[in-house]
């Protein structure tokens, strides 16, 4: 298995894709708000949280593997 070494606002941007997807999904099964009101932001999470992991993706496994020590 590569290594890779991440800074800290790497992590921080990876976390908020993840969070975003988890409180879109979420929305979207949760029967607290109008369905309306509640699909629309759904989906604009969930939607915000997939395409901003894309690049991300791609600017992680374009970067090099950490040496073995």
């Amino acid at each position: 298995m590569e290594e890779r070494t991440l800074a800290l606002p790497e992590i921080a941007l990876i976390a908020g894709t993840r969070v975003a997807l988890g409180i879109g999904v979420g929305l979207l099964l949760a029967q607290k708000l109008a369905a309306g009101a509640r699909k629309k932001a759904g989906l604009a999470l969930v939607s915000l949280g997939a395409l901003s992991t894309i690049p991300l993706a791609f600017r992680l496994f374009r970067k090099q593997a950490a040496p073995a020590l």
